[in-house]
């Protein structure tokens, strides 16, 4: 992988260097700015293809929560009768999965991402970063959509908005950073070890059951509270709730929140510095 460096002469184009890194090398996020077309583009690509072909379209961003939200009421609800904190179970359940399905997306759609364009990266010059942050935007277009039944379920059920709603998007800003920082990692070893991309399933099904997707914070009591603070969509699922449905979090939840968002910064800086120290092997092992 190479670095670039800009150098203007006067009456004179504008110069790119591409020297070899060594080393940890410098994030140069500078360098996504440039690019920014080629992000739009990617997103947009992705968009695209992701319904190229299909009879529902993008029906399937509203079928795929909607889905799970009605087995999860049947099983959990209905059948388990878990707790779903004065509301119902169908608005509790689906206010957790629109971010993570968001999540689960990016992650698993990251992990894979610099394996599914090794054309591209193989043949031409450009931040590599662009890849992993253009899958990770363009699962918001889904999210939004999905987004928009939600709201015609506080409606029916007439629940109202709650003064906490403007704290939505940090929640949303959280879900992205987790699914890059996590994604980069992922990407950047499916490379090395295509058994990665065998794994991603498996681990976004465990991580699943390890988030309150299905049922209350409130069952965590404990010493758990701390290791449950260790995930940080533990801390968008319950944020969530708590700005959408105004779900009352316990005394400790500014303590939980604080290390779910460390722990989401530490995975995206780590991952962030990982992927730019193995893209320079990218093109060879791709």
């Amino acid at each position: 992988m190479t670095e670039t460096s800009l150098t203007t002469k006067p009456d004179a184009l504008e110069t790119i260097l591409l020297r070899p890194t060594r080393g940890w090398t410098a994030l140069n996020l500078g360098d996504l700015w440039r690019y920014r077309e080629l992000i739009f583009f990617l997103t947009w690509r992705d968009i695209k293809v992701r319904y190229k072909q299909t009879v529902l379209g993008m029906a399937w961003a509203i079928i795929r929560p909607v889905m799970s939200m009605l087995v999860y009421a049947l099983i959990f609800g209905q059948l388990a009768n878990l707790d779903s904190e004065g509301v119902p179970y169908t608005v509790f359940t689906y206010a957790a999965l629109l971010p993570w399905q968001l999540f689960s997306k990016a992650m698993n759609d990251t992990g894979r991402s610099m394996v599914s364009n090794r054309n591209m990266i193989t043949k031409i010059y450009f931040p590599r970063l662009v890849i992993p942050i253009s899958t990770v935007l363009s699962g918001l277009v889904d999210f939004f959509i999905a987004f928009l039944v939600l709201i015609g379920m506080l409606f029916y059920y007439k629940i109202p908005l709650t003064p906490a709603i403007w704290t939505l998007p940090l929640f949303l800003l959280l879900t992205m950073i987790t699914a890059l920082g996590v994604g980069l990692w992922f990407s950047s070893l499916n490379v090395l070890y295509r058994d990665v991309g065998y794994m991603l399933p498996f681990i976004t099904e465990m991580w699943k059951y390890l988030t309150p997707v299905a049922y209350s914070a409130g069952y965590i009591t404990g010493t758990w509270k701390l290791i449950y603070a260790l995930n940080p969509m533990a801390g968008v699922v319950d944020g969530f709730r708590w700005a959408l449905l105004g779900i009352e979090l316990d005394p400790s939840a500014s303590v939980t929140m604080a290390i779910s968002v460390g722990v989401a910064i530490v995975v995206l800086v780590s991952g962030l510095f990982y992927f730019r120290r193995m893209e320079r092997t990218f093109a060879d092992m791709v």
